[in-house]
């Protein structure tokens, strides 16, 4: 099984401690559900991690995927402080990540998808070297925080597409390591409803709870395919941002293959926060 290892993962910034500035233990339950999806991540000893993240760099209309030769990228206090929508002058404690991509991995993934689905193969300055290198988003960042540094692939959903082709795009992503025999670990980087506090940057709508509470049973279930069937209506309501990433998870490992098990959620703030395993 080329698949080795999948979850679905949070990014709230305050997970990280550099980054829990004077609640250390905000998201202390989360946070001890990703050491255990890491340890387990450790166990199953991929050869590269894909993540699929909301986060990282948009194109209108189409997924995109990285196939530069790194990625980099900080995240601070006065990151977490701008998701909130507080201006801060100083940047205060600062967490740096520079990965390794594998790059065969990546064009093997756009050689099965591209046929079919639109997507942008990105590079940025130099064909190869250490020039070549991407922007490492939130969503990308904070999931590998907690697993081991092993070369990377990182996809950008696409809000605009069908949820039909995010399934698709994960089966392209399971054809392509399934053709290179790579050990991947896939990682569904979500955070799920963001209307959960009236002095949140989106508001309150009651839909925020009902969506979420589906959304745990439907993964615990390993029925992710359900993940699709919510109303649009429901969706602007509840303003998730993880039901595209896990629909790409599910193309990507078959419900045979599934062994779900949710770690915990919670919503400590003004978004809900799923940490769950499935392979």
């Amino acid at each position: 099984m080329s698949i080795v290892f999948a979850a679905i993962a949070p990014h709230g910034l305050p997970v990280l401690p550099e980054l829990a500035g004077e609640s250390p233990d905000l998201m202390a339950k989360t946070r001890a559900s990703l050491v255990e999806l890491g340890r387990t991540a450790q166990t199953a000893d991929p050869d590269a991690f894909i993540v699929i993240t909301p986060h990282g760099i948009r194109a209108e209309g189409q997924f995109t995927l990285t196939a530069s030769a790194y990625m980099e990228g900080e995240l601070s206090e006065q990151t977490a402080a701008l998701m909130v929508r507080v201006h801060r002058l100083d940047k205060g404690n600062r967490v740096h990540m520079r990965r390794a991509v594998d790059r065969e991995l990546a064009r093997e993934i756009a050689k099965f998808a591209s046929p079919h689905l639109p997507i942008a193969v990105l590079n940025f300055a130099t064909a190869e070297g250490p020039l070549s290198t991407l922007p490492l988003d939130w969503g990308t960042m904070i999931p590998l925080f907690f697993v081991p540094d092993r070369p990377v692939v990182v996809i950008q959903t696409a809000p605009s597409r069908p949820f039909e082709e995010h399934v698709r795009l994960g089966q392209a992503i399971r054809a392509a390591c399934d053709a290179l025999r790579r050990r991947a670990a896939l990682i569904a980087s979500c955070d799920w409803a963001h209307a959960h506090a009236e002095d949140g940057p989106y508001g309150y709508h009651e839909d925020a709870a009902r969506l979420d509470e589906e959304v745990v049973r439907v993964i615990a279930a390993g029925e992710l395919e359900r993940l699709a069937d919510f109303p649009g209506e429901m969706i602007q309501h509840a303003r998730p941002d993880g039901l595209w990433q896990a629909l790409v998870l599910a193309g990507a490992v078959p419900k045979g293959e599934r062994h779900p098990r949710v770690l915990s959620y919670e919503r400590p703030t003004y978004f809900g926060m799923l940490c769950a395993q499935l392979v």
